[in-house]
Formats: C-alpha cells, sequence, structure tokens
C-alpha cells in the first residue's frame, strides 16, 4: 500500500521573513487629511489655488480628482512623519482649538500606523464666515 507523505508547513511567528516595511509619503498625507477633515471646525484643506482648481473640478464632475491628499504634505525618514497641512477654519471655532485637536487627531491617526509623528506644522489659509471658504 503506497502512503503519500505531506508536510504540513505551519506559519508560526518565528517563520516570518525579516526586512525593512517603508510607509511613502503619499499614505500619510492620506491619513493626515482624513485625521483632520475630521476634526469639528475645519472647514476644508488646501490653500486658495488648491480650493479654485478643486472648485472647477467639481463642476466638471471630477470631483474626487486630488481630494485625498490636497492640502498636505509629508514626509517620513527613519520612522518619523513630518507633516504640513494648509486649512480653512470656521469663523465660529477659535484657531488655537482648532490647529490643537488637528495635531491630536492627525498625531493619533498616523501612529496607529506604526510611525512617529515628529512635526505637524498647520497654516490656517482661510476662514470660513457661514460655512463658505472666502
Amino acid at each position: 500500500m503506497d502512503h503519500e507523505m505531506t508536510q504540513e508547513l505551519a506559519m508560526t511567528p518565528d517563520a516570518v521573513a525579516g526586512g525593512r516595511t517603508h510607509v511613502s509619503d503619499e499614505v500619510v498625507e492620506k491619513i493626515a487629511v482624513a485625521a483632520a477633515k475630521s476634526v469639528p471646525g475645519v472647514v476644508e484643506l488646501g490653500g486658495d489655488i488648491a480650493r479654485f482648481f478643486n472648485a472647477v473640478l467639481d463642476r466638471v464632475g471630477l470631483d474626487q480628482v486630488g481630494d485625498a491628499r490636497r492640502g498636505c504634505s509629508a514626509h517620513v525618514t527613519n520612522g518619523g512623519a513630518v507633516i504640513n497641512l494648509v486649512i480653512v477654519t470656521d469663523a465660529g471655532h477659535p484657531v488655537p482649538e482648532v490647529t490643537t485637536a488637528v495635531r491630536v487627531e492627525v498625531t493619533r491617526a498616523v501612529e496607529a500606523y506604526g510611525l512617529r509623528v515628529d512635526e505637524i506644522n498647520i497654516r490656517v489659509d482661510d476662514v470660513a464666515i457661514g460655512g463658505d471658504p472666502a
């Protein structure tokens, strides 16, 4: 009687291959934008020109183009991220409270991906009165 011998390979933590993991700048930018947009008092992200072109894209039906990273740049080195945000705040929310909340939320979100946040620079580019950016 022929018996086929089979060997089961079990995946164990000891069997994990080594290597490096790098989270790209673009991924950090998307994470930071999503976190910043979740903060009450943040109306939009991006400077005047970016918002202008976004409005044009909205009118021609390309409303999602560029939205994921607009208003953010990030640079990742040695496991740490430096993040630059450009935001529009709502006139009814004090800027210091909004920017503090943005830093807290962005840090929390980026650290959840295993990165360290070294710096978050925020430029308040505009204020929205009545919900619309000026």
